[in-house]
């Protein structure tokens, strides 16, 4: 029987370096994680998933790796990594790693021996003699990247590299290559993962596309998935695909390629609708969200490490975001993005933003979740690029957050001192002991959403009722089913559920003492300014 635990999967997402640091050197480290794998367990949180962890020269944190068989001897051990999957297998959390395959640091020595013209691997890199006249072409960060191909003196010639020129592209068609992949991915199965989050995977396989394979390109996602199945039946290939919708049956397959893609497009469109305080945005685009496979799920997520990207709104849009949430140049990004965490942009509103973190619960698919953001953490624009949201974990109002005894200046990023969102004001310890506060609230909405299984396994079906602010959706599996509503508006609305619920008797999973009105069959609910509500409609539970 298969396990799809992930259908109804609340994952959370650490920056180990920033997390907690134990041994007192500023670096967050696997000792500090496994010491507040209490905190996640409390939280609700299900799944941990790892940001890169690997050997690294860091030059974009940790995603450029040099060997990926170790731990970066900044944050421990393969022996502390492997005490932190057993502690959280202890909670009932399982672990997912990043898998960074698309490429490697140039300092990775499959780099150095193929520059080199090593018979082995000389061919584990994509080189070509003269540099193509499009080698603008495809640049993932204007302004900070200038080309994707770079001169290599030793080998006399060009290396391909999506990404930054320090980030050389592995070779793909290379079969050899899948081999070592399959090896990488054994090895932390090996090591009590629960599988991977697969770095820039449309990256991944264009290289198949340009090469004569034979078959789609996709086709190497199942047999990705076809080798992780094998050594780990339940183990699952989380995919970073910015894709556009028509193309998600290319990546899941028949159910039989990736396991959960994240949805950008509506990440996008939902902060389109927060800035216009309009659902019609999220209705939209999920009454157009295709059907994919049985076993087959999205993830939603309202940030993540990187910077907010807005690249498939058009210009317009994109500037209606900005204006809402990144008016500033500082704040913005590679002219597509915006580089700061939710509750700032949110303006602090602590309304607002547990509505948002609320209505991405309530999403069809698997919720994702970036640390800190369960307690409305801040950012620092005073770091470079994506950094400004990496900033270390609030634990505590002590010096640093309580996340290091280290001088502020030692950290591996600074943290939030200042501000209304510094540490002392914002912070895991004072809001674990206050009801009402945003790590209290989280809790609450994803024990909601752990006990709806209806979201993450069933059909979800936008109801109109009326309100334009109001974005409501009916999630249905197995005869249950769950109505959720969120007002995206500043004014209060009141709404007529009659017809949705058909006469039904609602149980109110978030506010017990709201106000329903049932009278001459209609089923009245009033939402506040950014108001929210859970509701589960009796039927065969």
């Amino acid at each position: 029987m298969l396990n799809l635990w992930y259908k109804n999967a609340v994952i959370y997402c650490v920056d180990v370096d920033a997390f907690m640091d134990q041994d007192g050197d500023g670096i967050g480290d696997f000792k500090g994680l496994t010491d507040r794998l209490d905190h996640i367990e409390a939280l609700g949180a299900n799944c941990i998933w790892l940001l890169p962890f690997y050997p690294t020269p860091n030059k974009d944190n940790g995603y450029d790796i040099s060997d990926y068989f170790g731990v970066d001897s900044r944050l421990g051990t393969l022996g502390d990594f492997v005490e932190f999957t057993h502690a959280a297998r202890d909670r009932g959390l399982k672990v997912i790693v990043d898998l960074v395959v698309n490429h490697s640091s140039i300092e990775h020595p499959w780099f150095q021996a193929s520059r080199a013209g090593h018979p082995k691997y000389k061919d584990w890199y994509v080189w070509k003699k003269e540099r193509p006249e499009d080698h603008a072409k495809g640049v993932i960060f204007p302004g900070v990247q200038e080309s994707t191909w770079t001169f290599d003196r030793k080998r006399q010639e060009y290396y391909f590299h999506r990404f930054y020129k320090h980030q050389a592209d592995l070779n793909i068609a290379n079969p050899e290559v899948r081999e070592e992949i399959d090896r990488i991915m054994g090895f932390w199965l090996a090591l009590g993962v629960s599988g991977f989050r697969i770095d820039a995977v449309p990256f991944l396989i264009e290289d198949l596309a340009n090469a004569e394979t034979g078959g789609s390109p996709h086709d190497y996602l199942g047999r990705m998935r076809q080798f992780l199945d094998w050594r780990q039946a339940e183990a699952i290939l989380l995919a970073e695909a910015n894709i556009p919708m028509e193309e998600a049956g290319d990546y899941f397959g028949d159910g039989d390629r990736l396991n959960l893609i994240f949805n950008f497009p509506l990440n996008q469109r939902l902060f389109l609708a927060l800035a216009r305080r309009d659902g019609a945005p999220v209705r939209d685009f999920l009454e157009k969200l295709p059907e994919i496979p049985p076993t087959s799920q999205w993830a939603t997520f309202l940030r993540n490490h990187d910077e907010i990207d807005l690249g498939r709104l058009s210009d317009e849009e994109r500037q209606e975001a900005f204006a809402a949430f990144g008016p500033e140049k500082s704040m913005q990004i590679y002219d597509r993005g915006i580089r700061r965490r939710l509750a700032p942009m949110l303006g602090g509103d602590e309304r607002r933003i547990e509505m948002a973190m609320s209505l991405m619960l309530s999403l069809p698919g698997t919720p994702v979740i970036w640390y800190g953001d369960e307690i409305g953490m801040g950012d620092n624009l005073d770091l470079p690029e994506r950094t400004a949201v990496r900033t270390p974990m609030q634990w505590s109002s002590e010096p640093n957050g309580g996340f290091s005894k280290a001088a502020p200046e030692d950290c591996v990023r600074q943290p939030v001192a200042d501000g209304p969102f510094a540490y002392a004001h914002v912070n895991a310890e004072s809001q674990r002991v206050d009801p009402n506060s945003m790590f209290s609230v989280t809790q609450r909405l994803i024990r909601a959403r752990r006990s709806a299984p209806e979201i993450g396994w069933g059909s979800c079906r936008v109801i109109d009722l009326g309100e334009t602010s109001v974005v409501a959706l009916l999630a249905e599996w197995r005869g249950g089913r769950i109505l959720t509503l969120h007002n995206l508006g500043e004014a209060p609305v009141t709404i007529d559920c009659g017809e949705t619920v058909a006469g039904a008797p609602v149980r109110p999973l978030l506010q017990s003492g709201i106000d329903i009105d049932r009278t001459g069959g209609a089923c009245r609910i009033r939402l506040g300014a950014f108001g929210y509500e859970w509701l589960r409609v009796a039927g065969d539970e």
